[in-house]
């Protein structure tokens, strides 16, 4: 029999087992020839791709006690079946301060074939939070601290090949000095496996798995234009075999159609010892350009490691060929075009389900952000999911992302910043749309010399060494520029709060024209800026008196009025190089109770649990999204004490009509184009309000009631 070189493992055993029962009656020698041909077969390893295997299914979940002894243990009581992504406090976390910390723990047979016998095996957690320790049949893999990046653990020698394994995996969210966030002040640590997981078998020469669970492949860009784009490849190879071994490496750019574009293939001499760093070089000519959300245009870059002729293991990233530069003063160019930076921020959690969500939830999410018209996203404060940094780059968005070290510091987490700050970007460095690596936020130094600053220049140094074509920035939630723990990185975020926690809302007018004057070139970033809005609450005029830390009463209309009258401001200013709205969606606070709902911060322009828009959503739609629309604000302040009052319509129409009970009212231009503004007069009982404009020769209207007592 003639045994073709490119068969997978598990071909040549279905066929040798197949030609065994043929010859059964057949003498024992002969059995014994196919017999050892198949077992030669699995020893040299001939060629067999990478696999990934979902292993989210079947898992056992028991939460523990305080008093838990610190080892892995398990009692055979109480478990649960479970499946991931799960989180075991995803309730208790978002109602208040009463919520558990601790371990839980997570365990799972896991069938290992025969025929991965002479092949890698890894384990890859996307997020685990917040501390995860392995096991695997009992004998401990190795700990991970942090919740929000990927880690893997190589398991190849501790395995039983033909059988079921045991995988488990002892969880613990406590708050803790070494590890970022160190409290739960801002946003909760859920605790559980909350990411996906996977089951990742390589051949024996492959590319790395275990370089701080990134891709293995970094891919950079040079003198990017219409005409021409150079494309660099760094890969990371390894060998655990005897000897060193001579492959082809290859890479192929494929358009989005799959027509290869662009081919790179030479030898390379994988060494059994340490990591074989190789390079490839391509060219991409006439390249269709990644044009943000106007033309989110991404080709796919494969990196394959070929054996004998044919492939062994392959990595494959999407590319978005793009060059940007933010320019102090100005603003961003996007491939030498500027580009608008309307920017909103997002947290992961969502009410009843935590930060275990699927990857319908994270689409709906990215879609609601596409929807209200923003270009870029400030993903806080952390590391988000594989997912949602895929889902940026398909749909264009821009981002900004960052690490948890942020609101205090405790002296102990320098070595978890620098391992989280180094997760995230090798594991993210391949991702079109990201264009800043954020280091901290609202964490601040006495002097220069204090301990924040010189981390924040170490996490810069990092940044700088892995990705010297990336911005990096650090967030102050003071307005000056001087202080201790700023100008570490190439852009200073600040984030302002006027007319919440300090000031009036028009003070941002003197802060961005102060800033212009005194520091021109610098880049600026409004990394935030907003206030907590409650739909439930209603307010015919605006409060006058308002105490955010401890009020209860955070009625919608005075949101809304900040972001008309601040996003007036921001756009008038093009100093103000991006701005982030804080927050697309509402969020946990556990700590927190305010508002007139515990443990949430109000400041998402959408509801907890995304079923409800607020007015401030349509205003900035209204703004950024060139879909003609019409919206009638205050809708939900419904019951009016006086007759003489204001309407306000947030368009992006040109002549705009209101009526009154029938009767059509006179307005004028707000604080800008898309703001429409009539003062009517109610009658006693019921009042039909109808706006309506023009877009196309289609007439689109909107209609509310409001009720005067």
């Amino acid at each position: 029999m003639k045994i073709k070189q490119y068969w997978t493992a598990e071909k040549l055993t279905e066929r040798v087992f197949r030609s065994v029962a043929v010859c059964q009656k057949k003498i024992l020698s002969k059995r014994m020839i196919f017999m050892g041909l198949w077992l030669m077969c699995i020893s040299c390893g001939f060629a067999q791709q990478r696999e990934v295997i979902n292993i989210n299914k079947a898992w056992e979940f028991k939460k523990g006690e305080k008093d838990y002894d610190q080892s892995i243990s398990f009692i055979d009581r109480e478990w649960e079946d479970v499946d991931i992504p799960h989180s075991y406090n995803k309730e208790d976390m978002q109602l208040g301060k009463n919520f558990y910390t601790g371990d839980g723990f997570y365990r799972k047979k896991l069938h290992i074939k025969e025929t991965w016998r002479g092949k890698r095996l890894f384990l890859r957690f996307e997020g685990v939070g917040s501390v995860a320790s392995l096991y695997v049949n009992g004998r401990y893999m190795g700990s991970h601290k942090g919740s929000y990046s990927a880690f893997a653990f190589e398991i190849t020698h501790s395995v039983d090949y033909g059988i079921d394994n045991s995988i488990e995996v002892k969880v613990n969210n406590e708050a803790r000095p070494d590890v970022l966030p160190i409290n739960h002040f801002l946003f909760p640590i859920y605790g559980g496996i909350y990411r996906p997981v996977s089951l990742i078998i390589t051949d024996n020469i492959n590319i790395a798995v275990t370089d701080h669970a990134a891709s293995g492949i970094y891919i950079t860009q040079q003198d990017v234009s219409r005409k021409k784009a150079d494309i660099t490849v760094k890969v990371k190879l390894e060998n655990n075999r005897e000897a060193a071994e001579k492959v082809v490496l290859q890479t192929v750019i494929r358009d989005a159609d799959g027509k290869q574009v662009a081919k790179e293939e030479n030898e390379v001499t994988v060494a059994p010892q340490g990591m074989t760093m190789a390079g490839q070089h391509l060219t991409v000519r006439t390249p269709h350009l990644w044009q943000g959300v106007y033309d989110p245009y991404l080709y796919s870059l494969t990196t394959s490691v070929k054996r004998g002729g044919k492939e062994t293991d392959a990595v494959t990233q999407s590319l978005g060929i793009r060059k940007f530069e933010l320019k102090g003063g100005e603003g961003m160019f996007l491939n030498g075009k500027k580009y608008p930076m309307h920017g909103v921020t997002r947290h992961q959690d969502r009410w009843q389900y935590g930060n275990a969500l699927s990857p319908e939830q994270e689409k709906e999410d990215m879609e609601l952000i596409r929807d209200m018209g923003a270009t870029t996203i400030r993903l806080a404060h952390y590391q988000q999911s594989d997912n949602i940094y895929a889902l940026a780059d398909q749909m264009g968005f821009l981002i900004w992302a960052e690490i948890p070290f942020v609101n205090n510091y405790s002296g102990e987490e320098a070595a978890n910043a620098k391992q989280q700050f180094t997760e995230l970007i090798r594991q993210n460095f391949n991702h079109p749309s990201i264009y800043i690596w954020g280091m901290h936020n609202e964490v601040y130094a006495k002097n220069p010399d204090d301990y924040v600053a010189v981390l924040t220049r170490e996490l810069n140094d990092i940044a700088k060494t892995n990705d010297p074509d990336r911005l990096t920035g650090a967030v102050s939630g003071y307005g000056d520029m001087d202080k201790p723990a700023n100008l570490a990185g190439d852009v200073q975020g600040m984030n302002r709060y006027y007319g919440w926690y300090e000031g009036k809302i028009g003070d941002l007018e003197d802060w961005v024209s102060r800033l212009e004057e005194e520091y021109p070139a610098y880049k600026v970033v409004l990394a935030e800026y907003g206030a907590d809005g409650n739909m439930d609450q209603g307010a015919e005029k605006l409060p006058e008196n308002r105490n955010p830390v401890s009020g209860m009463f955070f009625p919608e209309n005075y949101q809304t009025e900040t972001h008309i009258q601040q996003w007036a401001i921001i756009e008038k200013h093009p100093y103000i190089t991006a701005s982030y709205l804080w927050n697309m969606f509402e969020f946990a606070v556990p700590m927190w109770n305010r508002g007139g709902v515990n443990a949430r911060n109000l400041k998402g322009l959408i509801t907890f649990d995304r079923k409800r828009k607020k007015d401030a959503f349509y205003w900035y739609k209204a703004n950024w999204n060139p879909e003609p629309m019409i919206y009638l604000a205050n809708r939900r302040d419904d019951k009016r004490t006086e007759a003489r009052t204001r309407v306000q319509v947030f368009s992006n129409l040109g002549d705009i009509v209101l009526t009154v009970n029938g009767k059509k009212v006179h307005g004028r231009e707000g604080v800008n184009t898309k703001h429409h503004v009539f003062d009517i007069e109610l009658q006693k009982g019921n009042n039909s309000i109808e706006a309506y404009g023009n877009a196309g020769g289609k007439r689109l209207g909107d209609r509310m009631e409001w009720n005067l007592e």
